[in-house]
């Protein structure tokens, strides 16, 4: 429909398996699966719950009567107690057991849980891939002397490889974050109305065991190892903003990324990828300006103010529970995920499609390496019986002049010349030139950038070697 408003996060950027997980189908199929897990523990509890009304809720887990429950909701305006009544149309020997014991969280919030933790391990696997992308890149160029930059002003030399690997310690240190937050999933549990379990412990005549047995055979059932302990309505929270501080440290590391492609592509270094039919501007036909490194830094920019939301929910929250997160949460949080999936699209199609002009990135090298040789050239002096402090105003001299002859009056650096012409340094000009190899001033960033990738790198994704790499279509 082209009259309606849809968010371009799924219209545009975020995959369909990303997608899905958000959907009303994925959400609705989760709660009879945990209707289904509730009364299999009570029936295992003791419950009067015959395995002929299990079977029937079984029979009727996917298909779901979706237009019986719309037509519910309009008169109840209760979206799950519609769906148990839907439910129950189709399982009428169930339909007395469904949802036994239970307030509407317990579909809504174990429901929410399940959705973020599969969210994240899609996270997971496309993290890992951009970081094996990424790995390779800085491998093949981890030799390629290039300048490197602070305050964004000509520095000491470094690699390309060498400059690779501070974005993949970005992402490395947002996988260990993603690997934590899994590591701790649980799910909220049975907990009843505001979280005492008063309705269960009706339902088992007073059996705390019983109770507490039911929470782990749920979340058993649906997968999980434990629930939280103690809990109001809701999960904490808390949870939700975990969550989203994950997405937004990617989304950093994404940001720094996509602004370094940028810096670089401005430099013609390096360039994203550019199709052969891809159309820079609309008016200036030879450009070809950096969208996909853009559109990261823009979603980025996106989930970073993004995690402000549940951060606020979480400190508003009164008591057991108020339904002021329910809104704010159907927005922040898929809309969040979605974001970082289009992210990570866009850095994996970027990372594993640069295109490195070598010759540009030597000829700026060589353009400023004469500045960065001054101190061996004025050591070497020294080691000739020259005075350290009268060489080094000489240097300072020699350099200012140069540097300004090639900003003011766009000539070539000449402070090679203007040094072999002074004779306090006693060094011809073909002597100069010949120290000035570009591999004698990267220090040990080839050798870092392969101990990196074989000492730090390649642990962290071993657990992932039997994982395929994805790949990623950008749509638009």
């Amino acid at each position: 429909m082209k009259d309606t408003y849809e968010s371009p996060l799924s219209s545009r950027y975020a995959d369909k398996e990303m997608k899905y997980l958000f959907s009303p189908d994925m959400k609705f199929r989760t709660w009879r699966k945990l209707w289904i897990a509730l009364a299999e523990s009570e029936r295992e509890l003791g419950l009067d719950i015959t395995q002929e009304q299990i079977d029937e809720l079984k029979a009727n887990a996917d298909n779901i009567n979706y237009e019986v429950a719309e037509a519910r909701e309009k008169e109840v305006r209760h979206d799950v107690m519609s769906h148990v009544y839907a439910y129950g149309v189709q399982c009428p020997k169930a339909k007395g057991i469904i949802h036994l014991g239970a307030t509407s969280c317990y579909v809504g919030d174990n429901t929410d849980v399940i959705i973020m933790t599969e969210a994240l391990k899609i996270v997971e696997k496309k993290l890992v891939s951009v970081i094996r992308s990424l790995s390779d890149f800085a491998m093949k160029y981890r030799s390629l002397p290039t300048l490197a930059f602070t305050h964004f002003q000509p520095a000491q030399p470094t690699t390309v490889g060498k400059r690779a690997t501070l974005w993949i310690q970005d992402l490395l240190m947002d996988l260990e974050d993603v690997r934590y937050q899994l590591s701790k999933a649980k799910l909220l549990g049975s907990k009843g109305t505001t979280g005492t379990q008063a309705s269960f412990l009706e339902l088992f005549d007073g059996d705390h065991e019983k109770c507490r047995e039911l929470d782990r055979k749920i979340a058993e059932k649906m997968g999980y190892s434990s629930c939280f302990a103690v809990s109001g309505q809701t999960y904490s929270r808390k949870l939700d903003s975990q969550m989203l501080n994950v997405l937004a440290g990617i989304a950093q590391s994404a940001a720094k990324f996509s602004n370094d492609i940028r810096l670089l592509q401005h430099l013609k270094e390096i360039e994203e990828p550019f199709e052969k039919n891809q159309i820079g501007s609309s008016a200036m036909a030879y450009k070809r300006n950096p969208m996909r490194s853009e559109r990261m830094a823009s979603l980025s920019r996106y989930v970073m103010v993004d995690v402000l939301n549940p951060y606020i929910t979480v400190a508003t929250q009164w008591f057991e529970r108020t339904l002021d997160d329910s809104a704010n949460k159907r927005l922040s949080v898929p809309e969040g995920f979605l974001a970082v999936d289009a992210i990570l699209n866009l850095y994996l199609n970027v990372s594993s499609g640069l295109v490195v002009y070598d010759k540009v990135i030597t000829q700026h090298l060589k353009r400023e390496l004469p500045f960065m040789a001054t101190e061996n050239i004025m050591m070497d002096a020294v080691k000739r019986g020259g005075d350290r402090q009268e060489l080094h105003e000489k240097i300072r001299e020699h350099s200012m002049a140069a540097s300004l002859a090639v900003k003011r009056d766009g000539l070539e650096n000449d402070l090679l010349k203007r040094i072999a012409d002074d004779p306090a340094f006693g060094v011809s000009l073909q002597e100069l030139e010949s120290i000035l190899s570009p591999e004698k001033y990267v220090g040990r960033a080839p050798v870092q950038t392969e101990d990196f990738i074989n000492e730090v790198v390649k642990p962290a994704l071993a657990p992932y070697e039997d994982m395929a790499s994805e790949t990623a279509e950008i749509n638009v």
